[in-house]
């Protein structure tokens, strides 16, 4: 991400004076060479704009719309450098094209072209310039023969009104850029985390309950085949089915309670936290400071972010004791989980610490591993509060 622009004092030149320093000539050649950008600039938009609008359409218009707002961007850049060349104003570049590209697939990068806020920013000032230009250049072009003592006073006063424009206009928004760089990253990742979801529950219930039900099926029919021929055989056949059952009916359990486990509905993070805690290997101690629920989203990804923690305890930490604590801090939902293992957990580690850190950056939340070897280790994560809708 492009970094803000300078602060306006750090390119302000020296005050002007009756005396024609570089500073001053540099001004007037910008305000020279204002019309004939101006003109590139406003024919090119108008053409632009008249030619996409006007073949709407049809299948070409929107697309040459979107190429016409990809060249405004160019004349965008070309200004900036002409200011910084002559005006000395220190403006970076914006950010580049946010969001889908050609190999996307046409549709989603036309959109995305067609709501570039960068291109039409650099339209609106193609448009406010050609008056602007005729002005600047015939007062100028005035003063070097008519009023010559006063016109470096003249050209700072126009210069400034130049730079003021450049600022406004063509310098990247940069808090509102990087939060649409973060959101299209954080779309990324709940895109990804939906569809590796996704993909452990098909594969959870293909290789599990539902070969086991396949099973019973069959069983079942082997059954009733043998049902008068061999009722003791059959009778043992059902037993055996029976048991499938209690172990399909768990499988499905589980897999449930993975999605959304019914007591985080029902009873809250307290309840649902000391449930997967008793499942962890060492012994955890659950401490809730919650005076009220926050919304189920974040009570999802709260229970699911110290579940996912309490699994890598029982795989990789050899901890003899565990602690979980919940509070809230202000707008914040704050979780704490400290193990006495060996430590030396790291985000890249393969241990899905980095798959837990993308999730809560999704929703505005923060990840923080602090693991020496030899332990322990806190794992402190941040969510923001959001209240849990009534009705």
């Amino acid at each position: 991400m492009t970094a803000s622009i300078t602060a306006p004092d750090d390119d302000r030149p020296p005050a002007a004076r009756f005396a024609f320093d570089r500073h001053t000539w540099k001004e007037i050649a910008h305000l020279l060479s204002n019309l004939p950008a101006a003109l590139i600039g406003f024919v090119y938009v108008a053409v632009m704009i008249s030619t996409g609008a006007g073949l709407s359409v049809t299948v070409i218009g929107l697309p040459l719309l979107a190429f016409g707002l990809a060249g405004a961007r160019l004349l965008g850049r070309s200004e900036r450098g002409r200011a910084r060349a002559l005006l000395g104003v220190r403006i970076d570049e914006p950010s580049p094209l946010h969001g889908p590209h050609h190999r996307d697939g046409l549709f989603p990068w036309l959109w995305a072209s067609l709501k570039d806020p960068v291109a039409w920013r650099s339209v609106l000032y193609s448009f406010i310039r050609l008056p602007w230009g005729v002005l600047t250049f015939s007062v100028t072009l005035v003063s070097l023969f008519v009023l010559w003592p006063v016109l470096p006073f003249i050209a700072r006063g126009l210069a400034n009104a130049d730079r003021a424009m450049v600022r406004g206009l063509l310098a990247p928004s940069d808090e509102l850029e990087r939060r649409i760089a973060e959101l299209e990253s954080d779309r990324g990742v709940v895109v990804d985390t939906a569809a590796a979801d996704l993909r452990r529950i098909e594969r959870d219930l293909h290789d599990g309950a539902q070969a086991r039900l396949v099973a019973l099926a069959m069983g079942l029919g082997l059954a009733k085949e043998k049902l008068l021929e061999d009722p003791d055989t059959a009778a043992a056949m059902v037993d055996e089915a029976h048991g499938e059952v209690k172990l399909a009916l768990q499988e499905l359990r589980d897999l449930a309670r993975g999605i959304h486990p019914a007591v985080l509905t029902d009873r809250g993070l307290d309840a649902a936290l000391s449930s997967v805690a008793s499942r962890c290997t060492a012994p955890v101690k659950v401490t809730v400071d919650l005076t009220e629920r926050p919304a189920a989203a974040i009570e999802g990804i709260a229970y699911f972010t110290v579940s996912e923690l309490l699994q890598n305890v029982s795989k990789h930490a050899q901890a003899k004791s565990v602690a979980v604590d919940v509070w809230r801090a202000n707008d914040r939902l704050l979780i704490q989980v400290t193990d006495d293992g060996r430590g030396g957990a790291r985000l890249d580690g393969g241990t899905g610490m980095s798959g837990l850190a993308e999730r809560l950056g999704a929703v505005d939340g923060l990840f923080v591993l602090d693991s020496p070897v030899g332990g322990p280790t806190v794992v402190t994560a941040e969510l923001p509060w959001r209240r849990r809708a009534e009705g």
